[in-house]
C-alpha cells in the first residue's frame, strides 16, 4: 500500500487491507449493505422487481448477509477461546438467527402497515439499522464482560 492510499484509508476511518481485516471487517461491512438492501427488498419488493424484473435477489442478498454476519460473529473476542468447530457453529447459528429473524420481523411489519411504498422502505431501513445496532451492542457487551473478568 502506498503512503497516499494509507493516508486515504486512515482519513476515511477504514482499516488497512490485511487478511484479517478483509475477512472480519470488510466482508461484514459489505454484508451490512446487503442487509440494508434485503430490508428494502422484503418490505418493498416492487423496487427490486422494477430494477431486476426477471430476477429475485432475495436469496443473493440473504447469502451475502449470512456470510458477513457469520464472519463478524466468528471474530468476536468472547468466542476466541472456543474451539474452532464450535466457534464456527455458534457463528453460523448467530448469523442465521440474526438474518432470518430480521426477515421474519420485516415480513410481519410489512403485513401490519398500510400499503405505502415510502413508509415500507423507511420502516425496513430504520428497523434494520435498529436490529443491527442492538446486535452489535449485545456482542460488544459480551466482549466487554470478557475483558472485565480478565
Amino acid at each position: 500500500m502506498t503512503d497516499a492510499s494509507q493516508s486515504l484509508v486512515k482519513n476515511l476511518g477504514l482499516k488497512p487491507l490485511t487478511k484479517e481485516n478483509i475477512l472480519y471487517y470488510y466482508f461484514p461491512l459489505q454484508s451490512m449493505v446487503s442487509y440494508a438492501a434485503l430490508s428494502v427488498n422484503v418490505m418493498n419488493p416492487s423496487i427490486a422487481i422494477r430494477l431486476l424484473p426477471k430476477r429475485d435477489v432475495t436469496n443473493f442478498l440473504l447469502v451475502h448477509t449470512l456470510f458477513g454476519t457469520t464472519l463478524y460473529f466468528y471474530s468476536r473476542p468472547h468466542l476466541a477461546a472456543v474451539p474452532a468447530q464450535r466457534r464456527a457453529a455458534y457463528s453460523i447459528c448467530g448469523g442465521v438467527l440474526f438474518s432470518f429473524g430480521s426477515v421474519l420481523v420485516w415480513a410481519v411489519l410489512r403485513s401490519a402497515i398500510p400499503r405505502n411504498q415510502a413508509l415500507a422502505t423507511a420502516l425496513g431501513l430504520s428497523s434494520g439499522a435498529l436490529l443491527a445496532k442492538l446486535a452489535y451492542d449485545y456482542l460488544d457487551s459480551n466482549d466487554k464482560q470478557l475483558v472485565a473478568k480478565n
